[in-house]
């Protein structure tokens, strides 16, 4: 790969560092400042990094002097361009990324270019973790089930990436079994600082990425700059285009003091999350400071930093200081390269210096001592819960959840009768997801927790589903060695996968007994996850409560085997002799889970189990694809299809258009999450995607998840708005993925509405109310509303990755700007004109127009949520694809 640095240098900040015998040429923060007149000890460290890639890119063009003058001020409303040093992917979110790829080389050879031309021009890293399913669990074989299960349910797909891997250059695949993605980059791909070769020089430069998972936040916590954006966006910055972004504010977060005994990790970070949720910092960057940060291992800042999208930030970024040299050496890297990180940290002003006076744009403060034991739920991450009164908020919530009040205190026998359930069990608890899943602490907590548990002759209930599905191997490796594996596994706490699992959706099925009893009863089940999102219909379709917790709570509640009992003042359950054992009972001491971590975590274990990472299983080697430039598509193919991006792109179709007499295909309320809008779990047995399925000899059992067939426009437009708990107003009180199509006052799965109104002619909107968008940066979200017709979403405010990912398939958000969605007393028989849209200017006024039969017309001023002139190019080209595929034949 040969890029260019340094080619304007206004500032004439190129120079050189010597670090042990060998010189690195860099771009120096300090000098840039000094010429600028700028005190650099105040801006914060964040801004520094993205102050240095505007050095490095200075191009005249794309990065002109006055951006590096903006930045070096802080917070405006200023247009930068940023070009990450390197991307990250997940299977769901990458496999449509590669298959956009495939399909713009096909769209090049049809505009008679190269199709090599098409090609990733900065390190792209995917890591197969989403696909693998809770199939099997609490046996000694689950892994191998599950892990056979997976290769045969999503061999078209590995072949696809196989492909992928061997015809694209900068492109690499860590096979499936190895871990979760943040995982994997946290010990393994991330350098901190990076170094390239050009022209026979080695430059030095910070590790920065963005992500097709918006957890790629995680990665702040080892002082790498890096967040999530949409897959569409992630392949503009393959292909060598900048990321559009306004200059952030940045919030400080002042942290002091130490964690008491007993509280985890996952306790501070639900506590972060409901502060700075509450605070409001979406699109914002947070960046932590204090003395607290000392008390604070590398583990730790991981775990609050991967959190950043739960609390609504774009990261939750650390500094480089001393917990980051010893990470890097625990982890593996080499000396020469520790020596690097702290010279040139040291050298640009990049280490942490508790003495600088830095200037944020707000400072939250808290005092570390004060957290306590905390769960958070049922329906969102934000919402902490303290432990002690998590019976206390079930009980408040089951009024929302469960709408039939003749089940409330009875518990209903299950198969043969041997034990009820009802109202508030835990059916579910797994230690899953990338948030606690790399936190050697609450991990062996967890272990030492089920050890003792065990000693007292405690089980799990048996209606309670159980899984461990660790982040890395190094995990398991660790759980070996201590042989707390054993006490886990008669818990149930077998592992089952390396993988996102429960989080993302991949629960598995329940016991047919349980499913059958939650269903006939309507009961409310409950599930608890060590992970971070819990959104309705997000762990599993029967599952209404879903509760966040550490993983060594994930143990308890499965004892437990209900949310009704405080497990602070509460017994637990009974031992063996009958007494009652309270879980301060079985709790290990913070000092005896840091002496097992301190003995038994060791870099051998990381050096060993990264050593052959991408190397893969015999299965994983086995699969054979042609190395051909453009990929043969099976046309019998369920799993990968030629999506219809490029259909037209001989055409001169630059739009440049207002929308006239729209219908709305849906009326949605606040905190429409992406899991609404594209869900990534079980597709049910009779909506449109199911239809699709079986039309194409698709049996029931192999439906897999939508999140699997997202290499499959006809399934993931099918599917979108296809949760079983979404809201439509338009449904006449129908739950689910239906709306009214007024041509004929059907009620009608929303994707037949869509269709037959496309068929008609008619453009469609959307209107919705605050944080529309919010969770996963899932950029089948926008593609499928793309695909559906809709052409504007108009909303009280936008989640950041969810509004850029709409921009970037060509649909324009807009946002009320002084009245609400409940202001308008909308049914959905109107006719909706967007006005201003020509002639388009960033977040430019538009004028929407209501029209009812009978009545006056209603006229709203909004804005439109195109924020920077590279956003007015792509929706005037259709997209950010069409626009880059354009510039690329240019």
């Amino acid at each position: 790969m040969e890029r260019n640095f340094g080619l304007v240098d206004s500032l004439n900040t190129h120079t050189s560092l010597k670090v042990g015998d060998r010189d690195y040429c860099f771009f120096s923060i300090k000098a840039a400042a000094q010429k600028l007149s700028l005190d650099i000890s105040s801006l914060p460290y964040s801004l520094r990094i993205l102050l240095e890639n505007l050095l490095r890119f200075e191009d005249g063009v794309s990065v002109k002097l006055d951006d590096i003058r903006e930045i070096g001020k802080g917070y405006r409303e200023y247009e930068i361009a940023f070009r990450p040093t390197r991307v990250l992917m997940q299977d769901f979110t990458g496999v449509p990324a590669v298959v956009d790829l495939a399909a713009m080389r096909d769209a090049m050879v049809a505009l008679s270019g190269d199709p090599q031309q098409v090609n990733p021009l900065i390190p792209v890293d995917l890591v197969i973790d989403h696909s693998v399913q809770v199939d099997a669990y609490g046996t000694e074989s689950s892994i191998a089930t599950n892990v056979a299960i997976e290769m045969q349910r999503n061999y078209e797909r590995y072949k696809f990436l196989r492909w992928g891997q061997q015809s694209f250059s900068n492109f690499r695949v860590v096979p499936p079994g190895t871990g979760i993605c943040h995982q994997v980059n946290l010990e393994y791909l991330a350098k901190v600082i990076w170094t390239e070769e050009i022209d026979g020089k080695t430059y030095a430069y910070p590790d920065t990425l963005v992500g097709t998972d918006s957890h790629t936040t995680m990665i702040n916590g080892l002082s790498v700059l890096g967040w999530g954006v949409g897959g569409i966006e992630a392949e503009a910055a393959m292909l060598g285009q900048p990321l559009s972004m306004l200059i952030p504010a940045v919030v400080g977060m002042k942290l002091t003091g130490a964690l008491k005994e007993g509280v985890t990790a996952t306790d501070l970070v639900l506590t972060v999350t409901n502060m700075l949720r509450a605070k409001g910092v979406v699109g914002k960057f947070v960046e932590f400071f204090g003395n607290g940060l000392a008390a604070l291992s590398l583990a730790n800042r991981a775990t609050i930093a991967n959190m950043a999208p739960e609390y609504g930030a774009t990261c939750g970024f650390f500094p480089i200081d001393t917990e980051t040299l010893r990470y890097l050496t625990l982890t593996g890297k080499s000396k020469e390269h520790l020596e690097l990180v702290e010279a040139y940290a040291k050298e640009q002003g990049l280490w942490y210096n508790p003495d600088e006076q830095i200037k944020f744009n707000e400072v939250l403060e808290l005092d570390l001592s004060t957290v306590e034991p905390t769960i958070a739920g049922p329906k969102r991450p934000q919402d902490r819960v303290r432990l002690a009164e998590a019976p206390a908020n079930f009980r408040q919530s089951l009024p929302d959840l469960n709408k039939n009040e003749a089940n409330v205190g009875k518990g209903f026998p299950v198969g043969d009768g041997k034990y009820s359930i009802s109202n508030g069990d835990v059916v579910i608890a797994a230690i899953t997801s990338c948030t606690n899943t790399s936190n050697p602490c609450v991990m062996i907590g967890a272990g030492l927790l089920a050890r003792n548990a065990v000693q007292k002759g405690l089980s799990s209930k048996p209606w309670v589903k159980t899984s461990l599905a660790p982040g890395s191997q190094v995990v398991t490796e660790y759980f070996k060695l201590t042989k707390l594996d054993q006490y886990l596994a008669k818990m149930g706490f077998n592992l089952v996968g390396y993988g996102c699992t429960t989080c993302i959706g991949n629960s598995g099925p329940l016991l047919p007994e349980i499913e059958k009893t939650i269903l006939d009863n309507n009961l409310v089940a409950c599930s608890v996850l060590s992970g971070n999102r819990n959104f309705e219909g997000r762990v599993h379709p029967l599952v209404r409560a879903n509760y966040l917790a550490s993983p060594m709570l994930c143990v308890a509640y499965a004892i437990a085997g209900s949310i009704h009992i405080n497990l602070i003042s509460e017994p637990i359950a009974k031992d063996k002799n009958g007494k009652d054992v309270y879980l301060r009972d079985i709790w290990p001491t913070d000092q005896e889970i840091n002496e097992f971590v301190n003995k038994y975590l060791s870099s051998d274990i990381f050096k060993t189990k990264y050593a052959n990472v991408f190397a893969g299983t015999e299965e994983w080697q086995k699969i054979t694809v042609s190395s051909s430039a453009n990929y043969r598509w099976d046309t019998s193919s369920t799993y990968i299809k030629n999506p219809p991006y490029f259909k037209d792109i001989n055409k001169n179709n630059t739009i440049n258009y207002d929308i006239r007499n729209a219908r709305i295909l849906a009326i949605l309320g606040d905190s429409i999450t992406t899991d609404h809008i594209s869900p990534a779990g079980s597709i049910a047995k009779d909506g449109p995607a199911a239809k699709y399925l079986i039309e194409n000899n698709v049996s029931r059992v192999d439906f897999n998840s939508y999140g699997a067939r997202r290499g499959n426009h006809e399934v993931m437009m099918r599917g979108t708005f296809a949760n079983i708990r979404i809201k439509n107003k338009l449904a006449d009180g129908i739950e689910g993925g239906y709306t009214k199509y007024f041509n004929s006052g059907e009620v009608l799965p929303i994707y037949d509405a869509a269709m037959r109104y496309v068929e008609d002619g008619i453009p469609l909107v959307i209107f919705a109310g605050k944080e529309y968008g919010t969770g996963s940066s899932r950029d089948w979200a926008a593609k499928g509303t793309n695909l559906l017709g809709v052409k504007a979403v108009i909303a009280k405010s936008f989640e950041r990755i969810h509004r850029s990912n709409l921009v970037g398939m060509g649909v324009i958000p807009l946002v009320f700007e002084k009245v609400s969605i409940a202001d308008l007393n909308l049914v959905g028989d109107e006719l909706i004109d967007i006005e201003g849209l020509e002639n388009i200017i960033p977040k430019k006024k538009a004028k929407l127009k209501i029209k009812k039969e009978n009545n006056p017309t209603i006229e709203l001023d909004l804005i439109c949520r195109i924020d920077t002139e590279s956003e007015v190019a792509y929706i005037q080209n259709g997209g950010i694809l069409q626009y880059v595929l354009k510039e690329l034949r240019k």
